[in-house]
């Protein structure tokens, strides 16, 4: 009874192994194929001449002959001011007295926006039950 066990559990695991990859295979095939059809879409989009004219008006900012060209900032749009760099302290030419400077002096702090105040808070209602 053993022998015969031993004898079919190596045929058995080999064919669940099989099965298992098969369907690993087959599940990256589907994959593969809806990526094929994204890109044949995008293929289609790119050779179609207005998507071209709307992409080039969108991320080249081109204008077409006789149109009028304006641009619209919102707040959110401005890239972020620089930081301005701070002043290096004048050296006085030693180069022991700037490093006893910089250790005796402390450095300027940064400034803080303030903090906003938390909303207040109602209290629960006698009836009303937390959870």
């Amino acid at each position: 009874m053993c022998a015969l066990a031993l004898t079919l559990a190596v045929p058995l695991r080999t064919y669940v192994s099989q099965r298992s990859e098969a369907e690993q295979l087959a599940r990256e095939r589907e994959q593969l194929e809806t990526e094929i059809a994204a890109l044949e879409e995008m293929k289609a989009h790119i050779e179609d001449p207005a998507w071209i004219r709307a992409q080039a008006r969108e991320r080249l900012r081109f204008v077409m002959p006789g149109d009028i060209p304006y641009m619209v900032q919102l707040p959110g749009d401005v890239p972020p001011e620089l930081e301005e760099e701070e002043p290096e302290s004048p050296t006085t030419g030693a180069w022991y007295s700037d490093l006893w400077r910089s250790v005796a002096e402390p450095p300027p702090e940064p400034e803080t926006e303030p903090l906003p105040q938390p909303m207040p808070v109602a209290p629960p209602e006698p009836g009303d039950i937390p959870g």
